[in-house]
């Protein structure tokens, strides 16, 4: 039995295949990156996507030497996410699942960072931070379903770095570069520290960072303090989370956890607090088809299916809204 995902929901375009063992056969993506100083134009995105399918989908299948007849299913990730950007790939499933008599998985793209994560580190029942362009939460399972312990109230973590890079002229990944630019501070500056109970707030901050900027400190300083405040906020909401749900590991994943400073704070909190910490492989932190394809196959274990007709796409379908039968 094998089953094909589909990730669209962001600047991704991805095809995964899995058997019925949950190995992964392929995992296949292509990125939209936005010009200079832009972020995700959700149309831009979207017709990168359609124009990129075809080919994407022929090569994921290539690579896991497996024909579309030999499917069982189709699996869709519908949500949340960019409008444009999930239509387009829904529109492809829906095709796909007629066109050749396929069952359609729907799939929360966020679960899926959540099940692509506790697969790939062999984790059963971590505290999971889930920290990416468009999410910052903190969560674990409890009866059922994914319960959230924490996460923003208006930017995420992911977009809030990237959005600060391009306003002080870094290069993409915004991420990577604003973090090098950190490591060259010298100065650790005064900027608010917004957590509200287990929340946190990252609007307010990019505002006060770009203040300091026009003021004429040093972007390294300024760079240094951004990135120090924003990761301690989240520390200290996940600090909290163990304490109150007694778990005995931390699971990184998401496009942020690709950052090698938040990896290090991370790091020196399991050892504070006495439990492990692991991180997603890299190949799968970013959105990809392959988490689509083994969480979409999970569902499907579970007779988990949708009508092609009622597959509407949900921009902002949360996690804490899906019910998890294969756990």
């Amino acid at each position: 039995m094998f089953l094909l995902g589909i990730e669209s929901t962001a600047h991704t375009f991805g095809v995964g295949i899995v058997d019925e063992k949950l190995n992964i056969l392929a995992n296949v993506n292509s990125t939209y990156i936005p010009p200079k100083g832009k972020g995700i134009h959700p149309r831009e995105a979207a017709i990168h996507h359609s124009e990129n399918a075809a080919e994407v989908i022929n090569e994921a299948l290539k690579l896991a030497n497996v024909r579309m007849k030999d499917l069982s299913a189709i699996a869709i990730a519908l949500g949340p996410g960019l409008g444009p950007c999930l239509r387009t790939g829904a529109t492809i499933a829906r095709f796909l699942s007629l066109q050749f008599q396929l069952s359609l998985v729907p799939v929360n793209h966020a679960v899926a960072h959540l099940e692509i994560a506790r697969y790939a580190c062999n984790e059963e029942d971590p505290l999971i931070v889930y920290i990416a362009g468009g999410n910052t939460i903190i969560t674990t399972f409890v009866e059922g379903r994914y319960r959230i312990f924490g996460e923003t109230q208006d930017i995420a973590l992911g977009n809030a770095v990237d959005y600060f890079g391009r306003m002080i002229g870094v290069e993409y990944p915004e991420l990577i570069n604003v973090e090098k630019l950190a490591m060259e501070g010298k100065q650790l500056l005064d900027l608010p520290l917004v957590v509200k109970g287990q929340d946190v707030s990252y609007s307010g901050l990019i505002t006060s960072a770009l203040k300091l900027i026009k003021e004429g400190y040093r972007v390294e300083d300024v760079a240094l303090s951004f990135i120090e405040y924003a990761y301690s906020m989240l520390c200290e909401t996940i600090e909290r989370a163990i304490a109150y749900t007694n778990k005995k590991s931390i699971l990184l994943t998401g496009g942020t956890s690709r950052s090698i400073i938040l990896k290090e704070k991370l790091e020196k909190l399991a050892q504070g607090q006495n439990v492990s910490f692991k991180v997603v492989p890299r190949e799968y932190a970013g959105d990809n088809g392959g988490m689509i394809a083994l969480t979409g196959m999970l569902a499907f274990m579970h007779k988990v299916t949708i009508d092609p007709i009622r597959s509407y796409v949900k921009p902002m379908w949360r996690l804490d809204q899906v019910d998890i039968p294969w756990r």
